[in-house]
């Protein structure tokens, strides 16, 4: 029994992180809207960066980190996961990222999301500061939330509670070779989807539009029945969060692009996948479409040259659009970091890459006066590295999270050290 109790305690992490103020000296940092600074310094006041530069005056009570031969980068930001949505996938209780339904644009990821999970350390450790942990099923699976990864309640962790809602494109190619449908039944199905879709979202136009002339004016007017799904709504067609669209072939890709055309040019649109988005980056950058890709995935159409999708982002770039990485994972969302070291080796440039996961996604995400960059007064998000993250040699030695110095420890860095001498114990 006390050899079982010992285990368990083992495997806890009660280390706690520190706060107040921090100094990092003589480091190579990586701003990224403001160049790279040799020998620089970084103060750390409680939440807040005061300070990137050179040649600062140290006042006294600063906590100092030496910098010397190590690499200072804001947070990275993984634009697409499941975070805190899934523990153990095969344990339905603690699989929180899906809904029964359709149509739930009422589902809302931060009501769901785990500050607690072991998933979360594995994460933080590697240099991700933030993700975007999103709900997954239906057409409409929900709206998710932007969050930092240290913190005790979603209250404490989330940047914007509501980032975006979530679609799933209705796809008009056949799904694979197993896919015995007809041309004319794989059209007249996608036509079927859209047909659903369009009539969704066109109750949810009128629906808002009913509701705020009732609000600019309810003494003359019956207050209209309440509908959940179509309140959730009138956040999104009044463009206060972005529409994510998850879809991949070429076709549909043009597909969505034209509904999108056809909707409100007050709305924002994201586009989540787009594994072909090399085969319409000129429609896509046309189109102004920002698009959160990631790269460690087999090509559509076995014809295609296996470099395809490590080219993909980098394609798209030159064409100008804005990229954004996201794993798609949850256990392994720490591996966002080598998606975009892929897209950096072809095509994509290790500059491009690092804002793919800092400033463009803080920018696209509307959090670029807090996150994204490293500059005086922003969230101090970052990481120190003893060499350049895409590498995997390289190691992350310090992680701050809205000033806090992270504990530099998870369950697997645990059961590595606990695993690593086994015979010690026999000598």
């Amino acid at each position: 029994m006390m050899c079982c109790l010992v285990q368990v305690m083992n495997a806890q992490i009660t280390e706690k992180p520190e706060f107040g103020k921090f100094a990092i000296t003589n480091a190579t940092i990586y701003t990224v809207t403001n160049g790279v600074i040799e020998n620089g310094i970084v103060l750390i006041d409680d939440h807040i960066i005061s300070f990137a530069g050179k040649n600062a005056r140290i006042p006294a009570g600063y906590q100092r980190i030496d910098g010397t031969g190590k690499h200072v980068y804001p947070g990275f930001i993984d634009s697409m996961t499941h975070l805190g949505l899934i523990e153990i996938s095969a344990v339905a209780v603690t699989v929180d990222h899906a809904e029964v339904g359709d149509y739930n644009p009422h589902v809302l990821a931060f009501t769901a999301f785990n500050p607690h999970s072991a998933a979360i350390r594995v994460t933080r450790v590697s240099g991700v500061t933030n993700v975007i942990s999103a709900p997954a099923s239906g057409v409409i699976s929900g709206k998710s939330t932007l969050i930092d990864l240290w913190g005790y309640s979603p209250d404490d962790l989330a940047v914007k509670k509501s980032a975006g809602i979530h679609i799933e494109w209705p796809s008009a190619v056949r799904s694979g070779g197993w896919d015995s449908r007809t041309n004319e039944e794989i059209e007249e199905e996608y036509q079927e989807d859209l047909s659903e879709l369009n009539d969704f979202w066109a109750r949810a136009v009128f629906y808002n539009r009913m509701k705020n002339e009732y609000e600019s004016n309810p003494s003359n007017r019956i207050r209209p029945d309440k509908n959940l799904k179509m309140e959730s709504m009138r956040e999104v067609v009044n463009n206060e969060v972005p529409v994510i669209i998850s879809v991949d072939r070429e076709k549909d890709i043009l597909n969505a692009l034209e509904w999108v055309s056809e909707q409100s040019e007050d709305l924002t649109f994201i586009f989540n996948g787009v594994s072909e988005g090399w085969r319409v980056a000129d429609e896509l950058s046309d189109a102004g479409v920002p698009v959160i890709v990631n790269t460690l995935y087999t090509p559509q159409r076995p014809y295609d040259n296996y470099q395809r999708p490590y080219q993909n982002p980098g394609i798209m770039a030159e064409a100008g659009v804005t990229i954004l990485i996201g794993s798609g994972e949850t256990e392994n969302v720490r591996n966002v970091i080598y998606e975009a070291g892929y897209a950096a080796a072809y095509g994509l440039g290790r500059e491009e890459a690092i804002k793919a996961l800092t400033i463009n996604p803080a920018q696209v995400w509307g959090v670029a006066d807090k996150l994204g960059s490293i500059e005086k007064g922003k969230q101090a998000n970052l990481f120190i590295s003893d060499g350049d993250p895409f590498e995997p040699a390289s190691q992350v030695e310090h992680v701050f999270i809205n000033g806090y110095k992270i504990p530099m420890t998870s369950r697997q860095i645990q059961l590595y050290e606990e695993f690593l001498d086994r015979d010690a114990v026999n000598k």
